[in-house]
């Protein structure tokens, strides 16, 4: 077995990869079945990149945070190229549907929110753990793309739920993807304490 089906396999990446991909799916079928508009609802869509990004979340660590910093692999480069892949997956299944009946976009809204979450995601998960890291996420994204604000700090509080041509959520998703990448691909997931 090659080094990267380990990697793959010890992050639990295909079982990831089906609830990601099996989530946004069921969201499409049912949009697909039941909405009178082709395009799916902002809301739908951000609570949709934020499902995908969850069921992601739990690739950030293996079963043994320690042996990643001591194994003689460079792990800044997988870690950063472990993103870049979550990224491109959440991309790929969201903006295919562009060529069907139930669409999620527009597809600038799609990266924006995709890539802002997925480095708050690995922000926090340098922080608090891979396994805690999709609380913040959540608990923000829901809020916000609920009660998106006006002006802009409100856009800034509440980037996932503005408009697509919002700079200033575009600038805090920027932010975010940078931030995350740096911190998660430098410092790697949080170390877990024995008991855990």
């Amino acid at each position: 077995m090659t080094g990267t089906m380990l990697y793959l396999r010890s992050r639990r990446v295909p079982m990831a990869l089906v609830a990601a991909v099996g989530g946004a799916a069921v969201v499409w079928a049912l949009c697909l079945a039941f909405a009178e508009e082709r395009d799916i609802t902002v809301l739908v869509v951000v609570m949709t990149v934020l499902l995908m990004v969850a069921a992601l979340s739990a690739t950030l660590a293996g079963p043994d945070e320690h042996l990643d910093r001591t194994a003689s692999m460079r792990w800044p480069w997988w870690r950063a190229a472990h993103l870049i892949a979550a990224l491109l997956v959440v991309l790929a299944v969201l903006l295919v549907t562009q060529h069907t009946g139930a669409r999620f976009g527009p597809a600038a809204l799609v990266v924006r929110d995709a890539a802002g979450l997925l480095g708050l995601t690995a922000l926090c998960a340098s922080v608090v753990g891979a396994a805690r890291s999709w609380f913040l996420p959540l608990g923000w994204t829901v809020v916000a793309a609920m009660y998106p604000q006006q002006g802009v700090w409100g856009a800034t509080a509440t980037w996932q739920g503005q408009p697509p041509g919002s700079d200033a959520a575009m600038l805090t998703a920027g932010v975010l993807a940078l931030g995350g990448l740096i911190a998660y691909s430098m410092a790697g997931p949080a170390r877990r304490e024995a008991s855990e």
